[in-house]
């Protein structure tokens, strides 16, 4: 009799274990499991260090704010916040925009490369953050939905505070500039200025304002089933006629006192 209660009782502890090491087993489980959904995500924000991408970032206050479009010339451009700017135009009011991955950025000097160079340098967004944070930095900036798209850094002024491309026009203001329509190639001088060259090998300078129409058919943007605002071809910026006269173009020039009114890739 003693031996039958011995070995149910002995019995009795097995079973008594079995269910407490079924227990930590589950309790291990839940605490695996919890660690693969928030607690992963916990980790993996922690070894990125909880910081968005600039790409990323700049779209969702893109989002928030809106945006804004368009060109703004020969402004003044200052730090914000991280990815944040604001660009100051004469005349119109203070614009904010981001930086994203993919915003192009030209220095000749103070944001990247050297000052007096004859071609834009390619900078980082990171470069023109550390210049801007410095000191205000002279640009154009080129946004779309508040997201700057280019960003290109005007060069030092001359002498007499203006640029190099202010003292020419200075002079054409004047009355020492030409008028007409030429058929040729079109080169980059400096910024600015270009040149417009005939069949005859006869080169004639030009400069361009901030009304100069640029209409591009392939060549200098846009392609020739593009048909905006009835003008037959894509509106181009003055960024994108710069890159494609530096590589040379054909195009009709429309001048009058030695500033071109508009220019159209041939077609």
């Amino acid at each position: 009799m003693n031996r039958h209660l011995r070995k149910a009782v002995l019995v009795a502890a097995a079973v008594t274990a079995g269910l407490v090491m079924t227990a930590c087993q589950n309790g291990s489980d839940d605490a695996s499991s919890g660690e693969s959904g928030a607690g992963a995500a916990a980790v993996a924000d922690k070894a990125s260090g909880g910081k968005e991408s600039k790409e990323s970032k700049g779209s969702k206050e893109s989002e928030k704010s809106g945006g804004v479009s368009g060109s703004f010339k020969n402004g003044t451009v200052t730090y914000l916040a991280p990815y944040k700017y604001i660009v100051s135009v004469q005349g119109k009011d203070d614009q904010q925009f981001l930086v994203a991955e993919d915003t192009e950025v030209y220095g000749v000097g103070t944001i990247c490369g050297e000052a007096g160079a004859k071609v834009d340098a390619p900078c980082t967004t990171d470069q023109l953050e550390a210049a801007v944070k410095k000191d205000a930095v002279s640009a154009d900036v080129e946004m779309t939905n508040g997201v700057a798209t280019l960003v290109t850094e005007r060069r030092a002024a001359q002498q007499g505070g203006s640029d190099a491309r202010d003292t020419v026009v200075e002079g054409v203001d004047k009355g020492k500039g030409v008028s007409g329509t030429w058929f040729g190639n079109v080169s980059y001088l400096a910024p600015g200025k270009y040149t417009v060259s005939d069949l005859k090998g006869v080169e004639q300078q030009f400069l361009l304002a901030e009304d100069t129409e640029i209409w591009g058919y392939g060549d200098i943007c846009g392609d020739s089933n593009t048909d905006e605002g009835g003008q037959g071809g894509t509106e181009c910026t003055e960024a994108e006629l710069e890159a494609a006269a530096k590589k040379g173009f054909g195009a009709e020039v429309v001048v009058s006192n030695g500033i071109a009114t508009t220019i159209r890739d041939d077609h």
